[in-house]
């Protein structure tokens, strides 16, 4: 009976986390690995959390339980970055993230001796790279994405560090973010237990704001200002590391500074890079074929092989190969630029326009719609139930194209909203 409502408490915890935009597609690996990361009541307790940001009292609520015993799982829960945890006008809030960018990278993102970080380091690889169905459904699952890439500032021209934008560069996220912290790199961590890291620096995956403050308090994370984290992020430069981050203009939550080898981004964009699973930057290389030497610096370390090289049979340049980007999968982050010592790689601006999403909101929603999960997010147990935030959902809807209107109409089944659209 026991293993029957063991069973029962991860598959309910499992169906919990897939009424978010960003699941967990179900498998015996995932099971295994809730297991470790939850005990049986937690994952039964947690499965029943809303999805928007709650209270001791809204949990005490649902659990029935008394408001002390209620914070104390809250706050025990938040202590092994399971849940996040915020204050808001003095009121403790707390939110399940989900599990990537989320609780599955949180686990790792220290030293821990309370669970079995090599057990779960096999877990995750057989699950994210062998299984490949959460990593397809994460990042090619909707066409709004969930990272983005940043360009690296220092190989920008003149010309180009006039017109990049604020929310394009790194440094203005850093320099503008209400707290840094600096935690350790989930995915070479995990690549160092299989005995497969690179030598990349470990201590660089940055977290801002609110989940930065809750990642420091809990000692996930180190708090440093942006002085530090500048230096940090000229140090992954340096390495040749691709900075990736949350896919949204305003308050970005985290970038990873990814190595081609170990970091699940990257891994996934050489691998199906035509599906485009991380959004590139508006940037984009060109090679001055004239005075390329063919070193090839820029092959060895594109992080995603999208530089190759192929055979030169134009008939008149003796040179039997030549150097090619695949501008179909190349991210625009410039590690080929700073690699070229004879500078005659430049980045240019990328002739379509790359929309991000404005906030976490939007992205959400948009990836909601997208995946047919907009009625999960709106009303599974009053997941945006209050007024103001039902309003902020609408609004990011009535922006949309119509085309996307109609898809979240549709989902919604809703008169309200169909009334909403006529008006427009």
């Amino acid at each position: 009976m026991s293993h029957m409502v063991g069973k029962s408490a991860y598959k309910n915890l499992e169906e919990r986390l897939n009424k978010f935009p960003q699941g967990a597609p179900p498998s015996e690996t995932l099971y295994k690995i809730l297991s470790i990361l939850f005990n049986e009541k937690e994952a039964e307790l947690v499965s029943r959390l809303p999805i928007k940001p709650f209270s001791i009292k809204t949990a005490s609520r649902i659990w029935k339980l008394d408001a002390v015993n209620t914070e104390k799982l809250l706050d025990e829960l938040a202590g092994r970055a399971i849940l996040l945890d915020s204050e808001h006008n003095g009121i403790k809030k707390y939110v399940l993230p989900p599990p990537m960018a989320g609780f599955f990278e949180f686990s790792m993102m220290r030293t821990r001796h309370d669970l079995d970080q090599k057990l779960l380091s096999e877990l995750f690889y057989q699950y994210l790279n062998v299984e490949e169905d959460f990593v397809k459904d994460l990042f090619l699952g909707s066409e709004t994405l969930l990272g983005r890439t940043f360009v690296q500032e220092e190989v920008l021209s003149k010309d180009n560090l006039v017109s990049i934008l604020d929310y394009e560069k790194a440094s203005h996220i850093i320099k503008t973010a209400s707290s840094i912290g600096i935690s350790m790199c989930y995915c070479r961590h995990k690549r160092e237990h299989l005995g497969k890291a690179c030598d990349a620096p470990m201590d660089i995956c940055m977290t801002f704001n609110n989940v930065a403050k809750s990642l420091i308090r809990h000692n996930y994370a180190r708090r440093v200002e942006a002085s530090e984290c500048m230096e940090l992020l000229h140090k992954a430069y340096e390495y040749n590391l691709v900075q990736c981050g949350e896919n949204v203009k305003n308050k970005v939550s985290f970038i990873c500074n990814c190595c081609g080898c170990c970091c699940e981004f990257l891994v996934t964009a050489k691998k199906f890079g035509m599906l485009h699973p991380v959004q590139t930057t508006s940037y984009i290389p060109k090679i001055d074929e004239e005075k390329c030497t063919e070193c090839g610096k820029c092959v060895k370390v594109c992080p995603i092989s999208a530089i190759e090289w192929i055979s030169n049979d134009d008939g008149i340049n003796s040179k039997p190969k030549k150097i090619k980007i695949n501008e179909e999968i190349c991210l625009g982050c410039g590690v080929c630029v700073r690699a070229c010592s004879n500078k005659t790689i430049t980045l240019e601006r990328r002739e379509e326009q790359i929309i991000t999403p404005v906030n976490s909101v939007h992205r959400i929603v948009l990836m909601a719609i997208e995946k047919g999960k907009l009625q999960e997010l709106i009303f599974n147990n009053q997941a945006f139930g209050s007024h103001r935030v039902m309003a902020a959902v609408l609004a990011v809807i009535l922006k949309l194209p119509l085309i996307k209107q109609m898809m979240a109409s549709k989902q919604m089944k809703s008169i309200y909203l169909e009334k909403l659209f006529e008006r427009i």
